[in-house]
């Protein structure tokens, strides 16, 4: 089949630089994985992979700054005092229900 159409994108320079490097590791055009792309789209009615948002996760200590992890504290012995707590084996619980663990 003939090409007769042309399809015009605005992206991030560094996401069409990065995406044209793999590609061209790949020897696939820049076009053909859009053309591809577009023709999965047809077969699968709709995007060819899931969209979602990603899992969250519990933060770990060490992404957090001082002045956030202070924060995190205080608001726990706050809650503490006011009576706000759970025990261990409802805390775990929780965990494993929130984050799937």
């Amino acid at each position: 089949m003939a090409k007769s159409t042309n399809v015009y994108v605005r992206l991030e320079p560094a996401v069409k630089e990065q995406s044209e490097a793999i590609l061209n590791k790949l020897g696939m055009p820049m076009s053909n994985a859009i053309s591809l792309f577009l023709q999965q789209v047809i077969l699968q009615r709709g995007l060819p992979f899931e969209l979602k948002l990603p899992e969250e996760k519990p933060t770990a200590y060490e992404a957090l700054s001082d002045e956030q992890f202070d924060a995190i504290i205080e608001q726990g012995l706050a809650e503490h005092a006011a009576g706000k707590t759970f025990t261990a084996k409802e805390a775990r619980a929780q965990l494993r229900k929130e984050f799937n663990l």
